[in-house]
């Protein structure tokens, strides 16, 4: 029998001003052609980074997680502290070489170039170094003092794997982990993030500037003068949650729920960072549709497959085409989504029909905690909300 499955689905569309917060290797605001348009784009991997930052901030320090090359440096630097800390109070030369035998099991190798980080980037949890730690109990000075190889055979004797392979905090159970010389270290992400493309075609701008030199007083010329590249955009940008994945990821429905609502926030909220001291470009979405579905995720993109004219505004054009869609997939496929919850403020006479009533952000973010509460404590979705009132109370 098939487990049951939900899928919390993100839909938004996104006005930006001239900006660059995503660019190639040339400098140029990244780009795809779809529909036989050229589109700006927005990486995943730029989003995602800019999410798990934004979701980081809700975290206490200790239980936030990190993606390193430095990982024998940073348990060393445990070992290295006092008992009082949760290190063991190792000089520096013992913390390194049981930090490096502690590593070992987990097929971490040092890069060949820089012998003090590890071959590739790792992603894990902070409290997990501490696992890591309290393997070794109250022995560590002990085993830094052994030789090579009993340390190494004390060390196969303790489950070195589990310690990173369990506990781990929201944002690897979010994002999952790729380990490609230990399976057991892999982590199915919870998460899947789409590129953000616009819903219109997009021209790519040149901004000519100039710095001028504030102590040179002989001559009127700049000091410095160069371009960078740029564009506005309206973006429909799509994630879903696999909820029953992060409740597997963390192995508590409580932290399922907390987690899958701030995802949420953090995706809604986050704005990948480049250029942003020249552009100014954080803006908040003008519209954010949440559909829950129970069999399949279904990205909505191709709402755009046209591109958007604008002619009364690229937005409110791109929300009424989004909305269409929505309808045309259900009818068609006769795939409608189990629930849906909605923050806009956009042609709500064309929209609603589709969307259900808005609410404000908050009480959407409530409204979420409790279907996903209820789903992983009975395994069934609430009746769909309309009442607008009722909902903001909430």
């Amino acid at each position: 029998m098939t487990e049951p499955t939900l899928f919390v689905e993100v839909h938004i569309l996104q006005s930006l001003p001239p900006s660059n917060i995503n660019r190639d290797d040339s400098g140029t605001p990244k780009q795809a052609v779809y529909g036989g348009a050229r589109r700006a784009r927005v990486s995943s991997q730029a989003w995602k980074r800019a999410t798990r930052i934004e979701f980081a901030k809700g975290e206490a320090p200790a239980d936030r997680a990190t993606r390193t090359k430095r990982i024998a440096t940073l348990l060393s630097q445990r070992l290295a502290a006092p008992a009082a800390d949760g290190g063991a109070g190792l000089e520096t030369a013992q913390a390194d070489r049981l930090a490096g035998a502690l590593l070992e099991p987990l097929g971490i190798k040092k890069s060949s170039k820089k012998e003090e980080q590890s071959a590739y980037l790792l992603f894990f949890g902070k409290r997990q170094l501490d696992s890591l730690i309290a393997l070794l109990g109250d022995r560590a000075a002990e085993l830094a003092a052994v030789a090579d190889k009993e340390l190494e055979a004390e060390i196969k004797q303790l489950d070195v794997v589990s310690a990173l392979s369990t506990g781990h905090p929201a944002e690897v159970a979010l994002f999952g982990r790729m380990v490609a010389d230990l399976k057991e270290l892999n982590v199915d992400a919870a998460v899947q993030v789409a590129h953000a493309l616009s819903t219109h075609a997009v021209r790519t701008e040149f901004d000519y500037y100039t710095a001028v030199d504030d102590e040179n007083t002989d001559d009127t010329g700049a000091g410095m003068i160069g371009t960078v590249e740029f564009n506005s955009s309206t973006l429909y940008r799509y994630a879903v949650l696999g909820v029953h994945q992060l409740r597997d990821n963390l192995t508590s429905a409580d932290a399922a729920r907390e987690t899958a609502v701030r995802f949420v926030d953090a995706f809604t909220r986050s704005m990948p960072t480049g250029h942003q001291n020249t552009f100014a470009h954080r803006t908040l979405p003008q519209l954010v549709l949440i559909t829950v579905r129970t069999d399949q995720p279904v990205n909505l993109v191709s709402a755009f497959e046209e591109p958007v004219a604008g002619q009364q505004g690229l937005a409110g054009d791109s929300a009424v085409a989004l909305a269409e869609e929505l309808r045309s997939v259900t009818a068609t496929w006769g795939s409608a989504p189990v629930q849906k919850l909605a923050t806009y403020a956009l042609n709500p006479d064309k929209l609603e029909a589709s969307f259900g009533p808005s609410m404000p952000f908050p009480a959407l973010l409530d409204a979420l905690g409790e279907l996903v509460d209820t789903w992983l404590d009975q395994g069934t979705v609430p009746a769909q909300r309309t009442n607008t009132a009722e909902a903001a109370k909430r």
